[in-house]
């Protein structure tokens, strides 16, 4: 069965934004032809005049038309009978031209009739818009007719309502659909990218998501290993030449034999030093090529172990104990890390004091010295491969500059880090491995 064509984000993108418009376009109809919007009809002062002898009639142009006389028995204007005359209210202005109509319209004196109103009267005065107030003197008391209260919220606001939240909720879907089918693959990627380590195994891309997605996922992935054949290029490279250094060096053994013995004694030590360089060297190498099975381990019984060690050997180096820490790892190459964090700080710093806590799901080892310290401009350049701290080419008190370098790349490919600090009391520098405790 052939697989399935991934679709582009750009189709799934069309599709929705057509269907948004579809779907405003329907909540537009809707909301046409179930009526127009709330307003407040169109008051003829012959009405008004009614309401204040207290009937209240539907104007005969409106009887065939439904809407208009279902508007007009809502809005059905209610009379009161008040001590005073009715007083302008919120926007109203007395209008006396208005008044004098109405007064003709009930055949009282214009000077017993008040109108307030909000708009100007429209159909040659003869109607009224908006809110108004109205009163006429008899002599039980002013009869007041108010435009009546259309309240906030009515059925065709809630008619609207309902539809844009349909449309909305209807809409929703495929939107959370789309955005995940984009976001998910995109997120896998970015921590598949961010787990890929030099000499590590190659993470495990995601194969799904739209066809922009799965180009960029091929993207990323051949980039990586273009990366990774390079430095194993690279690595490869370096070990050969240290690897075929030590055959010549062998030859110079030999003739250095014949030196006067004085000359001989200095030769012979610096032979030593090249060869303890290219066996930094070559370590190196190995460190950085190749992925090893990794095991659960107890750290504690690990650092114990190592510290006792150099212990015996005479190096001057004490271990605080703390908890039970099982990480997964490789214990040779964890032993090798460590054991060049307390070489050198017994090299700068006289001796070395291993200790290590747990927390928030990592155990973080630390490796202090009682030494003159670092620059911490240059604390993250000590970890590039052949930087040293010690500014002479003496290997005795400065080393090969490759200590830390494989320090932060066995951290790393355990999915852990290290970094280089000074401590103010007692001073010092701090060496801190973090690694991920084991699930």
């Amino acid at each position: 069965m052939a697989a399935r064509r991934p679709r582009p984000i750009a189709l799934s993108i069309f599709a929705l934004v057509i269907g948004a418009v579809l779907a405003a376009t329907a909540v537009l109809f809707f909301v046409t032809y179930s009526g127009p919007p709330p307003i407040d009809p169109p008051r003829p002062l012959f009405m008004i005049a009614d309401a204040l002898r207290g009937r209240n009639r539907v104007p005969s142009f409106v009887h065939g038309d439904a809407g208009w006389k279902r508007r007009f028995a809502e809005h059905r204007l209610r009379l009161t009978v008040e001590r005073n005359a009715p007083a302008p209210q919120g926007r109203e202005v007395r209008d006396d031209a208005v008044a004098a109509r109405l007064a003709a319209l009930l055949g009282a004196n214009p000077r017993d009739v008040v109108a307030n109103v909000e708009l100007r009267p429209r159909l040659f005065g003869r109607e009224l818009f908006g809110r108004f107030t109205v009163g006429w003197r008899t002599p039980a008391g002013w009869r007041v007719v108010r435009s009546p209260v259309r309240p906030a919220f009515t059925r065709w606001h809630a008619k609207t309502l309902a539809a844009m939240a349909l449309a909305i909720a209807l809409l929703s879907l495929p939107a959370w659909a789309l955005a995940r089918a984009i976001s998910r693959p995109l997120r896998d990627l970015a921590r598949a990218a961010g787990t890929a380590q030099g000499g590590a195994a190659r993470p495990h891309y995601p194969q799904g998501g739209p066809a922009e997605v799965r180009v960029l996922t091929g993207a990323v992935a051949a980039m990586h290993d273009r990366l990774a054949s390079h430095a194993e290029a690279r690595t490869a490279m370096l070990g050969a030449i240290a690897h075929d250094l030590g055959t010549p060096l062998s030859r110079l053994a030999f003739w250095i034999e014949q030196l006067p013995e004085a000359a001989r004694d200095r030769a012979a030590a610096d032979v030593d030093e090249m060869r303890a360089m290219i066996a930094d060297t070559l370590r190196f190498a190995r460190d950085e090529s190749g992925v090893r099975e990794a095991t659960r381990l107890d750290l504690a019984s690990l650092l114990d172990s190592l510290v006792e060690d150099m212990a015996v050997a005479g190096a001057p180096v004490t271990l605080a104990p703390g908890p039970r820490a099982v990480v997964r790892g490789d214990a040779v190459a964890l032993r090798r890390l460590f054991a060049n964090l307390v070489e050198n700080a017994i090299r700068y710093g006289t001796a070395a004091e291993v200790g290590w806590r747990v927390a928030g799901g990592a155990v973080e080892v630390s490796v202090a010295d009682r030494g003159p310290g670092i620059d911490p401009a240059q604390a993250e350049r000590l970890f590039q491969p052949f930087v040293r701290g010690e500014s002479s080419r003496n290997r005795a008190t400065g080393g090969t500059g490759l200590g830390l370098a494989i320090v932060r790349g066995i951290a790393e490919r355990h999915g852990g880090s290290a970094t280089l600090r000074n401590r103010a009391d007692p001073p010092g520098a701090l060496a801190i491995v973090t690694l991920p405790l084991a699930g």
